[in-house]
């Protein structure tokens, strides 16, 4: 009876790490987004304040009066100042555009060690120029050199491709198989890793529009708030309310844009190293398929 090909274990990252990872980014991106708009946005100088009010209160409490009353306007193009006006939306959408920033750049990392040290096309065509010459050891050398998930993978299969050699009690189309299972076992360990976090990005381009959407309708409220008084419109009331929907609206979809722009980003490289190590793979197989008929 044949004996039962064994899986071969594949190094991988620790998935609760990159979970306690993701709890603390998002919480700490909010309160730098609240931080920035408070000692930032909100900071005195880009409003107009007469001096007797500016030497009667502190720079913080300004701030806050500013939105709580809208007495006094930002500097004309003081983009800081107007972006306060946008009220309490606009911190909520920074941290979010913080996390799209974080969450990215830790992908691009993590999918930077998956590709390996080397030109990831340039590794696969030497791959398969050693596969085709029947030198299997120097083959699997070079993953070594290229280390990453996908010579990871690639060695995984290669290391099964050995074991099938000396193999006495299956035939050709059951190592073939084998060989294959293994690589799709090695490839199901490696590239999960690689998808995580993604989720969180792909969340932010819908949160993101829809919280801007929020924004929108609350500083419409405050506008039409304005026009309902009675006698003359507020003014004053009216231009702030349509400034808020407007600032709001701008940040959501600026901070949609450039999650979605990350996304794609990523896919395509994740989809890169899958598409490379199918190719190997289906070397790796061919080359004994071929060898052994």
């Amino acid at each position: 009876m044949a004996n039962a090909p064994k899986p071969t274990t594949v190094k991988k990252e620790s998935s609760t790490a990159s979970n306690l990872f993701a709890m603390l980014v998002i919480p700490i991106c909010i309160l730098i987004g609240i931080s920035l708009f408070i000692f930032v946005l909100g900071r005195p100088t880009n409003f107009s304040i007469p001096d007797d009010v500016a030497k009667a209160n502190s720079s913080i409490s300004l701030a806050f009066y500013d939105v709580d009353t809208h007495t006094y306007l930002p500097h004309p193009g003081n983009y800081g100042g107007m972006a306060f006006k946008g009220g309490f939306i606009v911190p909520i959408l920074m941290g979010m555009l913080l996390m799209v920033f974080v969450f990215s750049v830790e992908r691009l990392i993590v999918i930077g060690k998956a590709t390996g040290k080397g030109s990831l096309d340039a590794f696969v065509k030497k791959i398969q120029s050693l596969l085709a010459s029947g030198n299997i050891a120097a083959a699997s050398a070079e993953c070594d050199k290229q280390e990453g998930s996908v010579a990871n993978v690639i060695k995984s299969g290669l290391k099964k491709y050995s074991e099938m050699e000396v193999e006495q009690n299956m035939d050709t189309d059951q190592k073939c198989l084998a060989i294959q299972k293994d690589i799709e076992e090695a490839t199901s360990l490696e590239m999960p890793m690689l998808e995580q976090n993604l989720t969180i990005i792909a969340t932010l381009v819908s949160v993101g529009t829809l919280t801007g959407l929020l924004g929108t309708v609350t500083g419409m409220i405050k506008a039409f708030g304005g026009l309902a008084n009675s006698g003359a419109p507020d003014q004053a009331a009216l231009a702030t309310g349509i400034s808020e929907a407007l600032i709001n609206t701008a940040t959501g979809i600026g901070t949609s844009t450039v999650a979605i722009i990350m996304y794609n980003i990523l896919t395509s490289k994740i989809d890169k190293l899958t598409y490379a190590i199918d190719e190997a793979g289906f070397s790796i197989i061919q080359t004994y398929a071929s060898t052994h008929k």
